[in-house]
């Protein structure tokens, strides 16, 4: 659970105690952009650009368009919850530990995005079309619909039109397998059950009620689990052929930890356990897609 305090209340400007305005401060902006998850997809997108076949020119646009973007991303969100991480006294956030200013994180998330855009595009019109619609869909997700039903979409969209921008981007604009999309897809909706368990009741007390906080955190990592083993499963046996010794272990051993770690819904263990399954993922993934 996040520290709290009664001293930092959000004021009419959304700062206040450290997080006032003053001389802007960029020594946060590391922890701002939400270091864990954007390495983690940025990650993920340089084993598929190496699984696919890319070349180094394409490898290193497709990975810098796919950072950029994350960058992008994760700085809009400590922004568009600055004025709620103040009230329920996030010191953990660099916003609100003063460590960085809002000037300097709305900077860097639009200069971010505007460096994402000629990236994307230099992988071919149509794969980067899909690449900023993914991203856009992640914006959307930070300043409004992570406070609806629908909050599960965008992370849905975001993350199944990843394995498309990455072949798109190859000779001859191949879509990927549906197998992979769907895969990507539920590891993505799962990502964001199990990225919300801490949060879920100050997200309740500010007024953010998107899917997972309306289920209750029980519910909601059960269906973390559930969706990040659905990505496994699909992984395992979605590609032809025969099923590796690699592909039944994975999968098992992914059922066993999702389960254990469904036992402490309140904590950060089920997003750890995902992040880790992800990365197991990952290693199947090179090996299934390698030309």
């Amino acid at each position: 659970m996040p520290a709290r305090t009664t001293q930092t209340h959000p004021t009419a400007t959304g700062t206040t105690g450290s997080a006032a305005p003053g001389p802007t401060r960029t020594g946060g902006l590391p922890a701002a952009c939400h270091p864990l998850p954007a390495a983690a997809v940025t990650v993920f997108a340089a084993a598929l650009t190496a699984a696919a076949g890319h070349g180094p020119a394409g490898a290193a646009l497709t990975v810098g368009a796919v950072a950029a973007g994350q960058l992008s991303v994760g700085w809009c969100n400590d922004r568009a919850d600055l004025r709620r991480d103040l009230a329920t006294g996030r010191r953990d956030k660099p916003l609100v530990a003063g460590t960085v200013s809002a000037a300097a994180v709305t900077w860097a998330a639009a200069l971010a995005l505007l460096l994402c855009v000629p990236l994307s595009l230099a992988c071919g019109l149509l794969a980067g079309a899909v690449h900023l619609v993914g991203v856009a869909a992640a914006w959307a997700y930070n300043l409004r619909l992570k406070r609806t039903a629908a909050s599960w979409l965008p992370y849905a969209l975001a993350f199944g039109l990843l394995p498309a921008f990455v072949t798109l981007g190859l000779p001859g604009a191949p879509w990927p397998p549906p197998w992979l999309t769907a895969a990507a897809a539920l590891l993505g909706a799962g990502a964001h059950f199990a990225n919300v368990l801490p949060d879920i009741e100050d997200d309740l007390a500010t007024g953010v009620v998107g899917l997972p906080q309306r289920l209750g955190a029980r519910a909601s990592a059960a269906i973390a689990g559930l969706l990040v083993l659905g990505s496994t499963a699909t992984l395992v046996v979605g590609p032809p052929g025969r099923v590796s010794a690699y592909g039944w272990t994975l999968l098992a051993v992914t059922a066993t930890a999702l389960l254990l770690a469904a036992r402490r819904p309140a904590g950060k263990l089920p997003f750890l356990t995902a992040m880790a399954v992800a990365g197991a993922d990952v290693i199947l993934l090179v090996v299934e897609l390698r030309p």
